[in-house]
């Protein structure tokens, strides 16, 4: 077995197939994955409401890659949702890069997208798009 907090295989597998700049999508159970995910290898984690979060599978994550940038999608009305500094917590403090809904539909479809997470997560704008770094 692997020794890493990520043991999916698939996702594993993605990531090995992934580099510098590819793009990794954390989505909430809400988010239209089959519409908005382009040609994204697609994973569907979802078990119940809140299992996994976002969060949860960015901790595994981050045990197996290493992220430069990651953008999220602001709510219309601007204020900021409370996961959002959870995700900066786990990512080291990193800037979160906003993006308007649609303009974040469109973030996801793009070729460079190459792994797209369906999780359990509950809170609205709980979506994370992930550009990988170089270790």
């Amino acid at each position: 077995m692997v020794s890493t907090r990520c043991i999916h295989p698939g996702i594993l597998s993605a990531l090995a197939h992934g580099g510098h700049g590819d793009k990794i999508l954390l989505a909430d159970g809400n988010f239209p994955l089959a519409t908005r995910a382009g040609s994204a290898e697609k994973i569907y984690l979802g078990l119940e409401r809140d299992l996994p979060t976002v969060s949860q599978v960015l901790a595994a994550l981050n045990s197996v890659a290493v992220f430069e940038r990651a953008e999220v999608m602001l709510p219309e009305h601007g204020e900021e949702p409370e996961c959002f500094g959870e995700f900066r917590s786990l990512l080291g403090g990193m800037a979160l890069s906003p993006l308007g809904r649609y303009e974040f539909y469109d973030a996801c479809c793009e070729p460079g997208v190459i792994l797209a997470i369906s999780t359990g997560e509950s809170r609205t704008y709980g979506n994370l798009l992930l550009t990988i770094g170089v270790c």
